[in-house]
């Protein structure tokens, strides 16, 4: 069946699915997947809108806002048989997990404390495996609930080897309470509490990398994820509810537009050069192999990147350019670590 005007068609029978890498299929209106045939390439249109939209499209996130986009696809993909927990923070401040009794989702939302998502998940995860029942238990927090507060007891749920996923929605500060820095915000990063002056030049030190470190809990499955790549992240998604045998981490780049400070029509373009740039690599770690999952043919240099929004405004050719030395070294440890596992 060849393809019509706009580049979709049905899936041809028989044809065997896998996801291929084609940077002109994300300029779609829609987004899906791309199937190959054992002989002839033909392209096929996976509908994502075509799965039940469990978000309220009346919720109060802010213009552009990435991580909404990314809980709005994570719960199509997921589907109604799943309990959701969402600490304090930009997603529980926009009504998902519910006000003046109503909700702003279809399914169960639990609102745990910022320091205890992980082990309040944990405990819901046994209930249902004593009584037989496979759901999906679901957290999705933002990085100062996954690499400050909440950090202790998502470690401790990791080693335990709890049967959840849990999604880390990172937008490098905490912005639901005003864009104060996390333990995820780069280097050189302007908060209101890293500003930039006579006495400061933006955050002084590196960020926590997250998923090296879930990585190192030996964990069954850890990946990357940005929704400017959504079928990539569609793609890990149905990895994370495969697993039965511990936890899913998996690290979501989450641009914003308020804390960052550019234009909110930009959010997925500003997404896309964090990968092109190799600042932030699309890569997987599946029972301690590491694989790309997104190769960048030609890399972007990282000033495009900070060009493109005001926090990185302040920054010198010389911090520009060992900005782009870490960026490279950071990146030569990921295809080593591909190379050796």
């Amino acid at each position: 069946m060849e393809s019509n005007n706009n580049n979709y068609s049905t899936r041809p029978k028989g044809a065997k699915a896998t996801l291929v890498k084609d940077d002109s299929f994300f300029t779609k209106k829609r987004f899906g997947f791309i199937f190959r045939e054992e002989k002839k390439i033909k392209e096929a249109y996976y509908d994502v809108t075509r799965h039940e939209d469990l978000l309220s499209p009346g919720n109060s996130a802010c213009l552009g806002c990435h991580a909404e986009l990314a809980l709005r696809t994570t719960l199509r993909i997921l589907g109604p048989n799943t309990i959701l927990a969402i600490p304090p923070g930009c997603m529980g401040g926009i009504g998902v997990v519910g006000f003046q009794g109503g909700s702003g989702t279809k399914i169960p939302v639990f609102f745990p404390l910022l320091d205890n998502t992980a082990a309040m998940l944990a405990g819901i995860k046994r209930q249902y495996q004593r009584e037989g029942r496979d759901v999906n238990v679901v957290a999705f927090a933002g990085d100062g609930g996954t690499a400050d507060a909440g950090f202790q007891s998502l470690s401790g749920a990791a080693e335990r080897g709890e049967n959840i996923i849990y999604i880390c929605y990172d937008n490098e500060a905490y912005m639901n309470t005003g864009v104060q820095r996390s333990g995820t915000t780069p280097k050189w990063s302007w908060t209101q509490t890293t500003p930039v002056g006579e006495k400061s030049q933006g955050k002084s030190q590196k960020g926590k990398d997250m998923p090296m470190i879930m990585a190192a809990h030996n964990i069954p499955y850890v990946a990357t994820a940005n929704p400017s790549f959504l079928p990539d992240y569609i793609d890990k998604l149905k990895k994370a509810m495969q697993v039965k045998n511990g936890m899913s981490y998996i690290h979501l780049y989450s641009g914003c537009p308020t804390g960052w400070k550019f234009p909110t029509e930009k959010t997925i373009e500003v997404g896309k050069l964090a990968v092109e740039t190799n600042l932030y690599p699309l890569w997987e770690c599946v029972e301690g192999k590491f694989r790309m999952t997104y190769e960048v043919k030609k890399r972007t240099p990282i000033e495009e990147y900070t060009r493109s929004m005001q926090k990185y405004a302040h920054l010198t050719d010389e911090e520009i350019r060992s900005l782009q030395y870490s960026v490279d070294q950071n990146y030569k440890r990921l295809k080593d670590l591909c190379r050796i596992t």
